[in-house]
């Protein structure tokens, strides 16, 4: 594929040689634009050191222009590890070691800690977007990275990276969608009898443990909730004797640039706070982040992470609910299974058609689970929820 030359390439290591308004204007320009892909959520990831070359997120946002419009953009970092993907390749990596050879540095185009799909190859046309992929072609053929790889884009993505040769991986992720439901009842009535039965017995038992919550909007939390979550969110990392990748100043610094898209829940008993989550969202869509508390009570993560911000979403009449990343528990909570996509192209062409291989057979296991799950619908009569989001 040639590199249409009317377009003048720059790798851009800080978003500060773009400008907010321009990414800004580029970005809420995609079809599906979300909260993840703007200027606040990536400088913020940037400033606070979370994904910088220190900590092996190195920017080099791929960048198509013509005079000082920009005209194309793909989010790309040159990584020396694979934390914070959640779209594995650890045994990938260990097979080149094994042979010999280095997976890193690698290139990905992802948001950093963050499995929302949505579009990579940010571009305003059809013929500015062609352009990107070539010019990433020729990118990653110079550059001597070991592989490429474009984590969570949306299918029509997908299959115009396939088509300049990319790899396609997919996963499954489980989403609420609304069906423009008065309230929380309404829609526990969907549900079959049992799963009815059982969010009832969840939701009582933290109502008799005496905890309370708050919805606080982004535009009224304080720096002491802030403070809070941070406690959390550390604590539950801590648990899982992991270390967070996330740190106060980036929160602070979310809450301070994009407010109006933040939801923090905080849990309480006794008048002393104990639990809470944080949830970016749109008038549409409301994405599920992190959660974390301080003290254990039976489905305290259950109301706090899911039913209060369902709760939230019919109020608001928000369409789509994604819990995030894995999570099959989900499903007997009203979450349905959704197909995601993720595209490699590795430099090695033995390891290539390997890996390639691979693919295939794990993508048609997929789709029998995806299948599966399916069979299980937890909705009344086996009725798939629909929306026009």
């Amino acid at each position: 594929m040639r590199l249409n030359l009317n377009y003048r390439t720059r790798i851009v290591s800080s978003l500060s040689e773009i400008g907010q308004p321009a990414w800004d204007a580029l970005a809420g320009a995609q079809p599906d634009a979300n909260p993840f892909l703007s200027f606040a959520f990536f400088d913020a990831l940037h400033e606070s050191g979370c994904a910088s070359a220190e900590s092996g997120w190195q920017p080099q946002f791929l960048t198509l222009w013509k005079a000082d419009r920009l005209e194309a953009a793909l989010p790309l970092y040159l990584k020396n590890h694979s934390y914070g993907e959640y779209v594995f390749d650890w045994a990938w990596a260990d097979a080149y070691r094994k042979n010999g050879l280095d997976y890193y540095p690698k290139l990905l185009s992802a948001i950093p800690f963050t499995p929302v799909t949505g579009s990579r190859l940010l571009a305003r046309d059809d013929t500015a977007c062609a352009a990107l992929i070539a010019a990433l072609r020729n990118m990653q053929q110079r550059s001597g990275v070991s592989s490429t790889h474009i984590l969570y884009p949306p299918e029509s993505q997908a299959d115009a990276l396939e088509q300049a040769g990319f790899m396609l991986r997919t996963g499954v992720q489980f989403h609420w969608l609304n069906a423009g439901y008065r309230d929380f009842e309404e829609f526990l009535a969907t549900l079959e009898q049992k799963k009815r039965k059982n969010i009832r017995a969840e939701r009582r038992k933290v109502q008799q443990a005496g905890i309370t919550f708050r919805r606080i909007p982004g535009t009224e939390a304080t720096r002491q909730d802030w403070r809070f979550f941070k406690r959390c969110y550390d604590h539950t990392y801590a648990a899982h004797y992991s270390t967070p990748y996330l740190n106060l100043d980036f929160f602070q610094r979310i809450g301070a640039a994009m407010p109006q898209h933040v939801l923090l829940v905080i849990a309480e008993r006794e008048g002393k706070p104990i639990a809470s989550s944080l949830l970016i969202h749109t008038d549409k869509t409301l994405y599920g982040r992190y959660w974390g508390a301080l003290e254990n009570h039976p489905c305290l993560h259950f109301e706090t992470a899911y039913y209060q911000p369902l709760d939230f979403c019919i109020a608001q009449g928000i369409q789509c609910f994604e819990g995030g990343a894995q999570g099959e528990h989900k499903m007997a909570r009203g979450f349905l299974p959704q197909k995601t996509w993720s595209a490699h192209w590795l430099a090695h062409p033995a390891f290539a058609d390997a890996i390639e291989r691979f693919l295939e057979r794990e993508s048609g296991g997929m789709d029998d689970y995806i299948d599966e799950l399916n069979e299980r619908n937890p909705f009344r009569n086996n009725k798939k929820i629909t929306s026009d989001r």
